[in-house]
C-alpha cells in the first residue's frame, strides 16, 4: 500500500485504487506501530476517488535523521574529500565499526515534497544528491515504512574538516523526500534498486544505480541504534545511507532536476535552487 499526504487528508493507493481518508491527521497516523493493519482498516472505509490535489511532503512534526558510510561506495567518497584534512581515515573506521554513524539530518519545516526545489549552498563548490532508502518510524521505535530519501550534501564543506558535518547536511531546503510511504508486510528484499538521474537543460547530465544488498547495516539495526537513547513522539524519518555518489568532477547546478526511484516506492523528482 502507498500513502500520501494531501491537503484533505491521506490518499491510500492499493491495487490501482484510491481512496481518501478526510480529514486525518498525519502526526496521529505516522506515530502508531502497525500502520499496515491499521491502514488496511482505513482503506477499507474510506471514499473512493478518482483524482488526488497536490502531493505534499510526506511530512507533520517528524524529524529525519540519517546515516552515514553504510556502503562501500559511501566509505570510498568520504575519505577521498576528507583526506587532506586529515580526516581520511574516521570513515574507514566508521564503516567497520559495531557502532553506525548517525545525525540529525533536518526538522519538517527544512524538507521538500514532490516537485518542490532542493538547495544547494551558495557558500559550496561541489555539491551532490544522495538518493537514499528511508525508513517510517514509529513513536515507539517500530519500522512501519519506507519512502525515498535525498539527503543534499556539500561535499567541499564536508571535505574542509569533518566537523563542518551539519553546515555541509543541513540548511533550509537540505532535504527530499516522498513521494509517499510505502506499507507492506515484508522488508525490502536485497535486490531492491535505487536509482538516480539528474537531467540538466533536457539531457543526462549523470546517472547511477545501486541495490539493498550493498547496504553494509540491517534496517532493523540502524532503527536500533537511532531509538536507543532517544525518543520520537511522533516518529521519525531515518535515511540509510547512499550507495550512489557521482565522480569527483561532478556538482549540481541550478536547475537541474534530480529523480531517484526505488523499486516499490516510485519517483521523487526535485529540482535545483541555490540558498537566498
Amino acid at each position: 500500500m502507498h500513502v500520501y499526504r494531501v491537503a484533505e487528508g491521506l490518499v491510500l493507493e492499493q491495487n490501482g485504487e484510491r481512496r481518501l481518508v478526510a480529514g486525518q491527521d498525519w502526526d496521529a497516523w505516522f506515530a502508531q506501530d502497525d500502520l499496515f493493519t491499521l491502514s488496511q482498516t482505513l482503506f477499507e472505509r474510506a471514499k473512493v476517488v478518482d483524482n488526488i490535489s497536490r502531493i505534499l511532503c510526506p511530512i507533520g512534526s517528524q524529524e529525519i535523521w540519517a546515516c552515514g558510510v553504510t556502503y562501500y561506495r559511501s566509505r570510498t567518497a568520504r575519505m577521498e574529500e576528507s583526506k587532506d584534512a586529515g580526516g581520511g581515515t574516521f570513515y574507514d573506521r566508521v564503516y567497520a565499526a559495531p557502532r553506525p554513524e548517525l545525525f540529525m539530518k533536518c526538522t519538517a519545516h527544512r524538507a521538500r515534497g514532490p516537485g518542490e526545489a532542493v538547495v544547494i549552498r551558495k557558500d559550496a563548490t561541489w555539491n551532490v544528491p544522495e538518493p537514499e532508502l528511508t525508513l517510517a518510524v514509529s513513536a515507539t521505535g517500530k519500522l512501519n515504512g519506507y519512502t525515498i530519501g535525498n539527503d543534499m550534501s556539500s561535499r567541499d564543506i564536508e571535505g574542509e574538516n569533518p566537523l563542518y558535518l551539519p553546515q555541509a547536511k543541513t540548511y533550509d531546503g537540505c532535504a527530499g523526500l516522498g513521494p509517499c510511504v510505502l506499507l507492506q508486510a515484508d522488508k525490502p528484499g536485497d535486490d531492491t534498486g535505487i536509482a538516480v538521474k539528474i537531467e540538466r537543460d533536457g539531457a543526462t547530465a549523470f546517472e547511477g544505480g545501486t541495490d539493498l544488498s550493498q547496504l553494509k547495516r540491517g534496517l532493523e539495526e540502524l532503527v536500533g541504534w537511532l531509538t536507543f537513547a532517544s525518543s520520537f513522539p511522533v516518529g521519525a524519518y531515518l535515511m540509510t545511507g547512499t550507495g550512489v555518489i557521482p565522480e569527483d568532477d561532478f556538482t549540481l547546478q541550478a536547475g537541474d532536476i534530480v529523480h531517484i526511484t526505488i523499486d516499490g516506492i516510485g519517483t521523487l523528482s526535485n529540482p535545483i535552487a541555490v540558498s537566498v
